[in-house]
């Protein structure tokens, strides 16, 4: 059994964007329901993640998004920075936490204390430019880790895929002139951020998919460019920016992606981090709306991380 940790922090459950809103705390709640169910809970370690600080987010936010998120912050009711897109009082707390167990994520698996890591946290990050919240996005929990590996451990390499149906977008802002990190994104086209499609880029690799593509037009997509990339470039540490709204079942999207396909991307991840970077990869859940689908897709995704 390979050591996964399952990182969290006890605010992600309180941001509440409201009783309609998909990006609902009931998404951890059905996350955690069926790990416990499927009996991994027991398999993994469990670690409360710390808050991000400043200099952590501000290598990848400017310092005017961060303050402006900050302010924002509400001491009761809700306040919206978009349609889409709300804080409530637990909301800054909860995002720092995300954040933060992203980077947990990289100390751990860069220090040799786990194998890989998922960080079961909410809100989703993917969507947040370096200057722009977004997409129910505060801050880029996926960037702050990948900069923090390049930057606290000096790491030359850091390739990131993106399997969300949304495109993310606000990755690919960050690092659009970072050569360092190879992004791989796969989403429906054309949907929201509607980005991407159009993309020229040596370490951003962007694969639109149409409406109604299922589980073999993706791993087609993977096999065909996202691994022969990640070959290529050799990663010394791999993150996923784990979204699950392709599932079939998902309200929002169009794909028809179901539990096999994500078990079979994670296991393709995970074999890519064993042949170039010693195993070393860190998984963040981003969206993903059918809670019961979401907490099926999850558990094979962290099965597959832990080997079980």
């Amino acid at each position: 059994m390979v050591h996964t940790a399952f990182i969290t922090h006890n605010d992600c459950s309180k941001h509440d964007m409201g009783d309609f809103h998909p990006e609902s705390p009931a998404r951890l709640g059905a996350i955690n329901d069926r790990m416990i169910a499927g009996g991994l809970m027991p398999c993994l370690e469990h670690h409360e993640a710390p808050l991000a600080d400043r200099r952590q987010i501000e290598r990848v936010h400017s310092a005017t998004h961060v303050e402006n998120i900050f302010s924002a912050s509400p001491r009761r009711g809700m306040v919206h920075l978009d349609p889409d897109t709300a804080m409530n009082p637990h909301t800054l707390t909860a995002a720092l936490g995300a954040a933060g167990a992203a980077v947990l994520g990289v100390d751990l698996v860069l220090q040799g204390k786990a194998q890989n890591a998922f960080c079961g946290v909410r809100p989703p990050g993917h969507h947040a430019e370096r200057d722009r919240p977004m997409g129910f996005c505060f801050f880029n929990s996926v960037a702050v880790a990948a900069a923090h590996a390049l930057e606290h451990y000096g790491l030359e390499r850091v390739a990131i895929l993106d399997f969300d149906v949304h495109h993310g977008n606000g990755t690919e802002n960050i690092f659009r002139n970072d050569p360092r990190v190879l992004f791989c994104s796969t989403f429906q086209h054309p949907f929201y951020p509607y980005q991407g499609a159009d993309t020229v880029s040596d370490h951003i690799i962007n694969i639109p998919l149409r409406a109604g593509t299922d589980g073999a037009g993706f791993r087609d997509a993977i096999s065909e460019r996202c691994i022969p990339a990640f070959d290529a470039f050799s990663p010394q540490l791999i993150l996923i920016s784990a979204g699950f709204d392709a599932h079939r079942e998902d309200p929002l999207a169009h794909l028809r992606l179901v539990e096999a396909d994500y078990a079979w991307v994670t296991g393709a991840m995970v074999t890519l981090a064993g042949r170039h970077c010693g195993g070393a990869l860190v998984s963040v859940l981003e969206g993903g709306y059918n809670v019961d689908a979401l907490g099926r897709s999850v558990t094979e995704h962290v099965r597959m991380l832990a080997g079980v």
